[in-house]
Order: C-alpha cells, then sequence, then structure tokens
C-alpha cells in the first residue's frame, strides 16, 4: 500500500474550529435545578403544560450524543429536541 503524499491527504474535518450550536431539547415533566450542572450547564425552563425546557450550546455530535444519553439515564422522556437557527446580524 503507498501512501499519499502529504499534500494530497484530505485535510481533518477538525482541522479548522467550529462554532457550538445552541440546541433546546423539551421533555416530559418539571426537572430541578440540580440537574443543570450534570447536563453540562444546560438552562432549564419549566413551563405550565408541565414540560421542561433545557436549553445550551452543544460543541458537536459526540456532545449532543451525550446529553441525549444523559437525559435517557435520569429517565425523562424526550418530546422534542432542535437547533436554534443563529440570529442573522444584518
Amino acid at each position: 500500500m503507498t501512501s499519499l503524499p502529504q499534500a494530497s491527504r484530505p485535510s481533518s474535518p477538525r482541522s479548522w474550529p467550529v462554532p457550538a450550536v445552541t440546541y433546546e431539547f423539551r421533555v416530559e415533566g418539571h426537572l430541578d435545578d440540580h440537574w443543570s450542572a450534570w447536563l453540562g450547564e444546560l438552562t432549564i425552563t419549566r413551563h405550565h403544560d408541565g414540560t421542561s425546557t433545557l436549553t445550551g450550546p452543544v460543541a458537536d455530535q459526540a456532545q449532543l450524543h451525550s446529553l441525549l444519553a444523559r437525559l435517557r439515564d435520569i429517565g425523562a422522556t424526550l418530546l422534542s429536541v432542535n437547533a436554534v437557527p443563529v440570529a442573522s446580524g444584518r
């Protein structure tokens, strides 16, 4: 097997900084504030309909999957996951 010269190798997708994306996770029930630190400092908002929204930046797919696993681990029923659109500065 021959290796490609350095200039011909594809660059790693991690070779540039990727900004975190803000996500909203909506779950059934009211979560207590102490879960915020365990869930990566997400902001918890409790709603009158008996649900909670957790909002915060997610750096990459690995962190997203980790947060989903943690929500599963605490027995939270996930209702929705949404990436929050970036507001245009124009």
